[in-house]
């Protein structure tokens, strides 16, 4: 047995306990559920890229989760690092089928988030907001910060890979930027990733299966209004940095049936961005 006070045990930090992957397995991975397997690996470069390898060799619902990343990314290829299981970092294989139709994927990073946020709200105690399109908001001593991201990648012809990466009990002194944070600097009643990793989980599968069965219809599986309810950038002062070097700055008024946040400009037209990075420039509520 390995001392706990040896340099690579995985329990050094007694603060961050190793994930239960066979506690989980049996909480998740069921007859008939989605979830049809559940690997922990200790170290991973990404569980994106992990999983996309395999995807044509998997069926739906496989679920990677890495204790640390040391290539995680995010959106326009950023990386995302932090501290061996302060956070929860994993993916998740979807394969909607001929049911919904390609053009409606584009939801499945919005539907996450809508899962991820709902589920860490009852876990957690957290109140968690959505900055569109991928973005999990906490507040920390009254200031807006980062504490989660979805990637969303195509994996061949009929597979998705999304991934999240959250900080769960990442103290102030290891964030990687100022504008970071996490559940425990927000305060969450709870930073227990086997309880919170099951939360968002099922409500992933929730949401997943209702969005389906809808044919991906955004309206009709209630995904468009719980996000807009839960986005926090609408009605905010915001600039859209745009592929090509190109900006856009209005108020976000909408997120359309395509999913695209839609800017109302200065001179009255309404522009939907499909992707970009979004900066609020004013803060909610003023």
């Amino acid at each position: 047995m390995t001392p706990s006070d040896a340099p690579d045990s995985r329990w050094t930090d007694l603060d961050r306990p190793p994930l239960n992957a066979a506690a989980l397995r049996h909480a998740l991975v069921r007859p008939g559920a989605l979830w049809t397997s559940l690997e922990v690996v200790q170290e991973t470069g990404s569980t994106n890229s992990d999983l996309a390898a395999k995807a044509a060799s998997l069926p739906e619902g496989a679920v990677l989760v890495a204790e640390e990343q040391t290539a995680g990314r995010g959106r326009l290829d950023r990386s995302w690092t932090a501290a061996a299981r302060s956070g929860l970092f994993f993916s998740v294989l979807l394969k909607p089928g001929p049911g919904v139709p390609v053009d409606r994927w584009g939801w499945l990073p919005l539907l996450t988030g809508v899962a991820a946020a709902t589920g860490l709200s009852r876990a957690a105690g957290v109140d968690t907001a959505l900055k569109w399109p991928n973005d999990l908001l906490v507040t920390v001593g009254g200031e807006e910060r980062k504490a989660g991201g979805i990637l969303a990648e195509r994996a061949g012809d009929d597979a998705v890979v999304v991934g999240i990466g959250l900080n769960v009990s990442l103290r102030a002194d290891e964030l990687p930027v100022p504008a970071a944070g996490s559940l425990a600097l927000a305060g969450a009643v709870s930073t227990d990733r086997d309880t919170l990793l099951r939360a968002v989980l099922r409500g992933l599968e929730q949401w997943y299966v209702d969005w389906r069965e809808a044919g991906g219809d955004p309206a009709a599986s209630r995904l468009q209004e719980t996000y807009t309810a839960g986005c926090a950038t609408l009605g905010r002062s915001v600039r859209a940095e745009l592929p090509g070097d190109r900006s856009l700055t209005g108020e976000a008024v909408a997120v359309d049936g395509d999913g695209r946040l839609v800017l109302a400009t200065q001179d009255g037209v309404r522009e939907p961005v499909a992707a970009g990075d979004i900066v609020h420039l004013r803060p909610a509520g003023s």
